[in-house]
């Protein structure tokens, strides 16, 4: 499927693109006390190794400012500073080091405070994202809109951008996020033909695990889908490592990226005489040391296993003690249950990448 991709100007972000048609990247937001730099340095080095492109700190005071220049020194993504409420943090994070900052200027004071901070990021060429959302939109707004809506959220973000472009500055990228799915969804929508500036797109506050991945990939799958968005989070009560794995299964199911093994299982019925729950686990956490572009599926019954298998490139199947392992639907070998998965270790380990 193509994607009519909504154009928007390129933004750089220390050695990264977003914006144009460069590829869309993954996000996170580490979750410890930014001014301990090695608790941080090391979340951000294995949310790296997961695939998070850009990397975001808050910076709610100057010790935390200060740590930020350490912990660039030490990681190999964007650094991004989160700021909320004081301009001076905002000054004090870009002094030290990060690539790019994120503000709401309607809750930093006004504007000759916004001044200082757009003179700051001018004279560095610091990116800025404008980040608005439905907790934050004004008074006056939530009035003439009766309550958040996506309307008040775009006009609110527009106006917030307009601010820094009448001040002489307009490297920016704008966020617009809702908890609501459909509201976000819909502000989305709205803001698509109204600004050319790349859009930082996610469901704010998702929730857990389970409720925020499936409330991420439903509002991501309908923003992405209309070729919205250039960089995206998936917020996740949790470890943010979750928040890695899940922006890259929606980003793969959509065809916006490539590279990982996409595992593929079925449900378990009256026929599983296997594990199969246990079996799928294994392998998705085996097949995730292979670079490889390929799809495995990981079925219960050897009676429909072969066929339901036919379009992965690697399968394997379950049963009565036994399972099958599978090349494009072709049984290959039949082994015991408990050597399944390392004969499934030993064919990746000697796959050929067509």
């Amino acid at each position: 499927m193509k994607y009519n991709r909504m154009k928007t100007r390129e933004v750089k972000i220390k050695d990264r693109v977003i914006g144009g048609d460069h590829p869309i990247l993954i996000q996170s937001m580490t979750n410890t006390r930014t001014q301990d730099v090695e608790a941080t340095v090391a979340q951000i080095l294995t949310l790296e190794a997961a695939g998070c492109e850009i990397i975001r700190c808050t910076v709610p005071n100057q010790e935390a400012a200060q740590a930020l220049e350490q912990i660039r020194r030490r990681i190999h993504i964007p650094l991004v500073a989160d700021i909320h409420f004081d301009y001076k943090m905002a000054i004090a994070a870009m002094e030290h080091g990060a690539d790019k900052i994120r503000i709401n200027p309607g809750n930093i004071g006004g504007k000759e405070r916004i001044r200082a901070v757009v003179d700051c990021a001018k004279e560095r060429g610091i990116p800025i994202r404008v980040g608005v959302n439905s907790g934050s939109l004004e008074r006056d707004l939530l009035v003439k809109y009766g309550g958040v809506t996506a309307d008040g959220l775009v006009e609110s973000a527009l106006d917030k951008a307009a601010i820094i472009e009448d001040m002489g500055y307009d490297n920016l990228v704008i966020s617009i996020k809702s908890s609501d799915v459909m509201t976000c969804v819909a502000a989305h929508e709205k803001i698509r033909d109204r600004t050319d500036h790349p859009l930082h797109v996610g469901i704010t506050e998702a929730g857990t695990i389970t409720s925020g991945n499936i409330k991420s990939a439903l509002g991501l799958g309908l923003i992405l889908g209309q070729g919205i968005g250039d960089t995206i989070r998936v917020s996740l009560t949790g470890d943010p490592i979750e928040e890695i794995s899940s922006a890259k299964m929606i980003l793969r199911t959509l065809g916006l990226r490539r590279g990982g093994i996409e595992v593929v299982s079925c449900p378990t019925c009256g026929r599983t005489q296997i594990d199969l729950i246990s079996l799928a686990n294994e392998v998705e956490a085996l097949v995730a040391q292979y670079p490889l572009e390929i799809k495995v599926a990981v079925m219960g019954c050897a009676v429909n296993g072969p066929g339901e298998a036919r379009e992965a490139d690697l399968g394997v199947a379950g049963g009565n003690g036994e399972g099958l392992l599978m090349r494009h639907g072709q049984i290959i070998r039949k082994v015991a249950e408990e050597e399944l998965l390392d004969a499934l270790r030993d064919e990746l380990e000697h796959w050929e990448q067509g």
